[in-house]
């Protein structure tokens, strides 16, 4: 599995790296032919100044990718929701393919 973390318009602290390193190393329970995962992490000013933190996950397997995107206050926040439902469309294909 070949993880790539890619922040814009900000450096992210190696605690933040860290967090997401380990929460996306659960994704193999859920498949087992992981090719490559994209992380990026932005700032977005849409509303009054106040900046959302924005979380996008894209994930390869074969045959098949997967993204999600999720804002919220925090990116640990914006993360976790993105990987729930990142780990829904998981499932939801592999019931699928078992089908």
């Amino acid at each position: 599995m070949n993880l790539n973390i890619q922040t814009v318009h900000f450096d992210a602290d190696s605690k933040l790296v860290s967090y997401i390193e380990k929460k996306v190393s659960k994704l193999n329970q859920f498949h087992d032919n992981l090719i490559k995962i994209d992380v990026y992490l932005k700032l977005d000013n849409i509303v009054h100044k106040i900046k959302d933190k924005v979380a996008e996950i894209k994930v390869l397997i074969p045959r098949h990718e997967f993204f999600v995107k999720q804002s919220s206050k925090s990116f640990e926040e914006s993360f976790d929701l993105a990987l729930d439902s990142l780990i829904n469309q998981i499932k939801r294909k592999k019931e699928k393919q078992a089908a």
